[in-house]
């Protein structure tokens, strides 16, 4: 949408095809149905790290189309939007739906022709110049330029199948395998289902690949029945997935502010403090009952036992329950609950300063079709404003 809305701002023509009846679909299940539609720190140099390894291709569509653009594109068409923690944007009225109309009128706006229900088949091309798309109803499409801007394969229930995979293919592009990201953990250990609902605004998690520890970061987890979320676990899902060739496991600490001598320590003078309190009692008033249970249970120490009978041993256990609470990767969860994808289009066969192809001279790719990705909260969406611009702003007619 942003890149139809580009290139019809600057006067070109432009055709839309959507496969669906309507568009802008998976906009409005982002942020929960608020849609997070960007990050004050989105476009930060000093932050750019957090795209990852790709993150230095993003500098001039960032520069062409910044976060304050992308504020300034939204607040001058009537959408007021409001700043949560962590440099969230939100709209003010908490409705994905507004900024879906925002860009839905400003296509119109521009003359934007839109064709619904039109599935792309094929791609046909001539040298190095993409001349027709051919869709499944037989109608061609010809065009000077040409582009791609389908997404990826998560919530494949909005339209986003991975279709464009097969064409590029076809083209000779090369595409980097997609691959879930942005989603839950699925963990070995059943013990996870008596905890699920339990939440924790500051854990630690440690991530070890083959038992070599790759990363630790503080943040907000949530247990599932069978795993992890929460927007920790969704920023660190891409980098434990690319570890799954090999043995993966997570160790949760609950006390991140205290070393482990220190949490014992701590364990010692409230046993000397509370000698006649049973060790399940004494749990519970420090951590949430249900995972009182669950470290007891992998501590193999008796919850009635009085805590001026715990052996120096036992509350050894106990001190690395709480803080090395160990859980064993099994997979991350499938498309159909990954807020992004990671993979698509190899970034060296596109130019960072147009978005168009190095293979083919009017042909353009935008957002989640490119290998791009960034941590929840608004960051995915800003690489779709700006490459989507980018791309709108490049094509020569």
């Amino acid at each position: 949408m942003m890149a139809g809305i580009r290139a019809g701002e600057i006067g070109a023509r432009v055709v839309l095809l959507e496969k669906n009846k309507e568009l802008g679909l998976k906009l409005l299940i982002t942020g929960h149905g608020r849609c997070n539609l960007t990050n004050l720190l989105a476009d930060k140099k000093e932050n750019i790290n957090v795209y990852g390894a790709n993150a230095k291709f993003l500098f001039s569509a960032f520069k062409k189309f910044s976060v304050d653009d992308t504020l300034n594109f939204f607040a001058s068409r009537g959408l007021a939007t409001k700043v949560e923690d962590h440099g969230r944007v939100f709209p003010e009225s908490n409705k994905a739906s507004d900024v879906q109309k925002v860009l839905q009128n400003f296509l119109k706006a521009k003359k934007v022709e839109l064709i619904f229900t039109a599935e792309v088949k094929q791609i046909i091309k001539e040298k190095k110049e993409v001349k027709k798309i051919i869709l499944a109803n037989g109608q061609e499409i010809v065009a000077k330029n040409f582009i791609i801007a389908t997404g990826g394969k998560s919530y494949p229930a909005t339209g986003s199948q991975g279709d464009a995979y097969a064409w590029l293919a076809q083209l000779g592009h090369k595409v980097v395998k997609a691959r879930p990201a942005l989603t839950p953990v699925i963990v070995k250990e059943k013990t996870v289902k008596d905890l699920e609902g339990l939440s924790f605004d500051q854990a630690e998690i440690s991530v070890f690949c083959d038992s070599k520890k790759i990363l630790s970061q503080v943040g907000e987890i949530i247990f599932t029945a069978d795993g992890l979320s929460g927007p920790l676990v969704l920023n660190l899902s891409n980098r434990i997935g690319s570890c799954l060739t090999a043995p993966v496991l997570l160790k949760l600490d609950f006390f991140p502010e205290m070393e482990i001598e220190e949490f014992e320590k701590k364990l010692q003078a409230d046993f000397h403090r509370s000698h006649n309190k049973t060790i399940k009692n004494y749990l519970s008033e420090i951590l949430p009952s249900k995972l009182a249970l669950a470290v007891l249970k992998v501590s193999n120490i008796n919850g009635s036992k009085a805590v001026n009978l715990i052996a120096k041993e036992e509350r050894r256990a106990l001190a690395l329950a709480v803080k090395q609470f160990v859980l064993t990767v099994m997979r991350l969860k499938d498309f159909d609950k990954a807020m992004i994808t990671a993979g698509g289009v190899d970034i060296r066969e596109v130019d960072p300063q147009t978005m168009r192809s190095k293979l083919f001279e009017n042909l353009y790719f935008a957002g989640e079709i490119l290998d791009l990705d960034g941590p929840t909260g608004g960051y995915n969406l800003q690489i779709c404003w700006s490459t989507g611009y980018t791309a709108g702003d490049s094509v020569k007619f």
